[in-house]
C-alpha cells in the first residue's frame, strides 16, 4: 500500500479548510486518536490505517478531525513498522541469522 505523501496533502487540506468552523462534539475520529487501544494484529491496524487515509483523502473531515486522524495514523504507522520489524527479527533468526530474497528461498 502507498500512503500519500502527507506533508503536501496535509497542507493542502489544511488550506480548505482554514476558515473557522464551530468545535465539534466528540466524534468517532477524534475518539480514535485520543488514547484508543492499539488493533490485536498487524492486518487489523492496517485495514483502518487504509480507512483512514481514504477519510483524509476525501477532504470532507473538518480540521480537528482531521487531525485526529492523523495523529491516529501515526499510531497506527508506528505499530505496524514494528510488528514487521519483529516478524523480519524472527525471520533471521530462522534462516540463522542471514536475511535472504524470497526468491532465494
Amino acid at each position: 500500500m502507498r500512503l500519500p505523501a502527507t506533508r503536501g496533502f496535509l497542507g493542502d487540506i489544511m488550506a480548505r479548510n482554514a476558515a473557522p468552523s464551530a468545535p465539534s462534539e466528540t466524534s468517532g475520529t477524534a475518539a480514535e486518536a485520543d488514547g484508543a487501544p492499539l488493533p490485536a494484529s498487524y492486518e487489523e491496524a492496517l485495514g483502518e490505517l487504509e480507512t483512514l487515509v481514504s477519510r483524509m483523502e476525501s477532504g470532507a473531515l473538518p480540521l480537528d478531525q482531521l487531525l485526529a486522524s492523523y495523529q491516529r495514523g501515526a499510531q497506527l504507522l508506528q505499530f505496524c513498522r514494528g510488528r514487521l520489524e519483529a516478524v523480519e527479527q524472527q525471520v533471521k533468526l530462522l534462516e540463522e541469522g542471514q536475511l535472504r530474497p524470497w526468491d532465494e528461498a
